[in-house]
């Protein structure tokens, strides 16, 4: 199967009642810890960011530069601006988690019971396995987006570095969940490395995808004013995407396991015929 037959599939399985069911349940986790943080600390945040940026030395030059273009009005938005940069990465690392601990074994029974009837489920990696999996390729992909903050400013990186980075991590986190229940451990790494690039590519183009909610911080001004609202329709945005990308991954993974054991069928999986009965 190529990734754009799975594409194609995956978008239908993501209209299935079943899985606009489950997609519910991450974003009113997401959605509800976010409004409520927002709706508790936001002005206090203002005002703590506000102090520390008023007390950068730099960010009189900044505020002096603004006034002399003729837009002082943009000072307001600078602590908004701040807080909606620092914020966006947390709260999309959040909605990756909650879709692969919460959606994605519904989309991926739901996947193998009509694509995949037969195929047998060795159950290689448990529900904690996965959360460890998750949390340890969360930590390095938080880690490198910190360390690539610096290569932002230039401009061609700005675009490249936070969807890569993004892609790497949805690839991982959500490669393994897709194969945890049905692979064995030595399955889910044949696949894993065996279409290494493919998977990647499409954590990319996810990750790309997951980049397009933010755009709503960029459609004007009064946007970062309203940011604890558009927060939630940001999240709501986030959990469409990984939800989807839950969808084509197992019905791509799915698929090359399902080839992997045609051609490599283990010897604990194969059919046991029952003896001969002995001849009279």
């Amino acid at each position: 199967m190529t990734i754009w037959d799975a594409f194609w599939r995956a978008l239908a399985t993501c209209v299935h009642p079943r899985v606009l069911l489950w997609s519910l349940l991450p974003l009113m986790v997401a959605g509800t810890a976010v409004g409520l943080l927002g709706w508790a600390y936001w002005e206090t945040a203002l005002d703590a960011v506000g102090a520390v940026v008023d007390a950068w030395s730099l960010s009189n030059a900044i505020f002096q530069w603004l006034h002399s273009i003729g837009a002082p009005q943009l000072r307001a938005m600078l602590a908004p601006l701040v807080i909606v940069v620092l914020a966006v990465p947390v709260v999309l690392v959040l909605t990756l988690l909650l879709v692969a601990a919460l959606a994605t074994p519904a989309v991926v029974g739901l996947v193998a019971a009509r694509r995949f009837p037969t195929l047998h489920a060795a159950k290689g990696a448990s529900w904690l396995h996965g959360l460890l999996w998750s949390l340890v390729c969360t930590l390095a992909a938080l880690v490198a987006l910190v360390l690539s903050i610096p290569l932002w400013l230039v401009p061609p990186l700005v675009v490249v570095l936070p969807p890569l980075i993004w892609g790497w991590l949805t690839c991982h986190v959500l490669g393994f969940d897709v194969l945890a229940h049905h692979a064995s451990a030595a399955e889910r790494r044949m696949v894993l490395h065996g279409r290494r690039w493919s998977l990647l590519a499409m954590g990319i183009l996810c990750g790309y995808l997951g980049a397009l909610p933010s755009l709503i911080w960029t459609a004007s001004a009064a946007a970062l004013l309203l940011a604890p609202l558009l927060v939630l329709v940001a999240v709501w945005l986030y959990t469409v995407v990984f939800v989807f990308a839950a969808s084509w991954f197992a019905h791509f993974c799915l698929a090359d396991l399902e080839r992997i054991r045609a051609l490599h069928m283990p010897i604990d999986l194969l059919p046991i015929d029952p003896l001969p009965s002995p001849s009279p």
